[in-house]
């Protein structure tokens, strides 16, 4: 295993309450950002999920590669769909997006209920 998302996603969830606390304004006018994006439309909320995905392996930002991996699976996209997914981000973002996209793939197996933590 390279990186334990489930932990990375613990664990942002903590520092993230921080700046939640902090600036509850601000973040309150984020989560209702994340909603309404994230909200089925003429989009699914699985194909704004991959979307997501891919757009965090292009940014290289771990933490949302966690959090969109855990909400792929729970909007039930599949490993297959996942893997289509990064190698359009691959694409788009060359050798690093490559690089990005396994460890994307590694995040979504991690969330998967049916297989044992590492």
């Amino acid at each position: 295993m390279y990186k334990n998302w489930p932990n990375i996603a613990a664990e942002m969830t903590v520092l993230l309450k921080e700046v939640r606390t902090g600036a509850p304004d601000a973040m309150k006018g984020f989560s209702q950002l994340a909603s309404g994006a994230l909200k089925a439309g003429v989009l699914d909320t699985k194909t704004k999920e991959l979307i997501a995905m891919a757009i965090s392996v292009t940014v290289r930002c771990d933490p949302c590669i966690a959090f969109h991996a855990k909400a792929a699976r729970a909007a039930g996209a599949t490993r297959d769909e996942i893997i289509e997914t990064m190698a359009t981000a691959i694409y788009m973002g060359a050798g690093p997006a490559y690089m990005y996209a396994a460890q994307a793939v590694e995040a979504f197996d991690q969330f998967d209920p049916a297989k044992p933590a590492e």
